[in-house]
Order: structure tokens, then sequence, then C-alpha cells
């Protein structure tokens, strides 16, 4: 795991604290952003924020349900859900929606999630190396309104940069949703 020796003090300004987040994260574009955000002790929705308009990017938010059914076309992802003390990992296909009490319902073979929408405040559409193996990874993130990661999902997890018909069908996907 990479160290960051940047600082964030109360005194910088908002252009100067997003400069240090992205001088932070350039240091090592392959960490994970989570660990980044712990050892900058913010959340890591700001992260992203602070890469915006080069590897990151805000989506619209209001349309993140619409997002999440979109997925089910792509065929079987990476799924990723990090609370304060774990993280849990499943490849699988979106489908089977049901919206219940405020609970968005992905029920199929292999995934099983049960979104809380009342949690929910913002996605991004981000693309980095793998902490694993320095492949292009394509991936959308949703964040919890503390602005730490509810679930992430890969296009494409390590092993191979995505094929340029799954790039196409990312970009597809952030120009159908972006702010």
């Amino acid at each position: 795991m990479s160290q960051t020796d940047i600082v964030l003090s109360p005194e910088m300004t908002d252009a100067e604290r997003r400069q240090a987040v992205r001088e932070a994260y350039n240091k090592d574009r392959s960490q994970m952003t989570l660990m980044l955000a712990h050892q900058l002790q913010i959340p890591e929705a700001e992260i992203l924020r602070a890469l915006e308009g080069g590897t990151a990017r805000e989506l619209d938010f209001a349309r993140w349900e619409e997002l999440l059914r979109a997925f089910e076309a792509l065929g079987s992802l990476h799924v990723i859900v990090s609370n304060g003390a774990a993280t849990i990992e499943a490849f699988g296909q979106f489908g089977n929606f049901t919206n219940t009490d405020g609970f968005l319902n992905v029920r199929t073979k292999s995934l099983d999630m049960h979104i809380r929408s009342w949690e929910l405040a913002s996605v991004f559409a981000f693309r980095k190396p793998s902490h694993l193996d320095g492949h292009e990874a394509l991936s959308f993130q949703f964040f919890d309104r503390r602005g730490n990661a509810a679930f992430k999902v890969f296009l494409n997890f390590g092993g191979k940069d995505p094929a340029p018909e799954l790039a196409g069908k990312y970009n597809e996907l952030i120009e159908r949703f972006a702010k």
C-alpha cells in the first residue's frame, strides 16, 4: 500500500484542496481510492470530485436507478461493496429489478442486492489503472450521503485492458447519464 505525504489543512482553498488530492492520487494512479481517502481522512467521493474531467466524471444522480438498470444489458459485471469493516466482491448479472419501500432490489441467480435509495447521493464514472495489475479498469461508483462508497460496478476488473467494444459501451453510458 502506498502512503501519501500530502496533508490537507483547513486553511486550504477549495482549489488548493482539489490540487492536493490530485497530487496524492497521481503519485500512484493504481492505488485504491478507498485507501487514499483513509490516508487523507476525507470521504472517497471528494477524491473523485477532485479528479473530475480526466479520470472521473460525475453523472446525473437523479438518474441513478436508470443507470443501474442499464447494466443489465452489459452481462456479468464485478460488483464491490464496502463498509467500515469489510469488503465483499461479487461477479454477476444485473436484472429482475423491483422497487419496494425505497429499496431497489436486484435479484438474479448471481446478484442479490437491496439498495437503500435514500442513502445514495452521487454517482461517478471512473477509469484508472487496476491496483491488481495496472490494466485500465472502467467503473461506475455510487456514493452515500457521507461521501463513502456504497457500491462500485466494474465493467472489467484486471487481467487485460477493456476491449474497444466495452470501452465504447462505457463511454455511451457516460454520455447518456452526464450531468
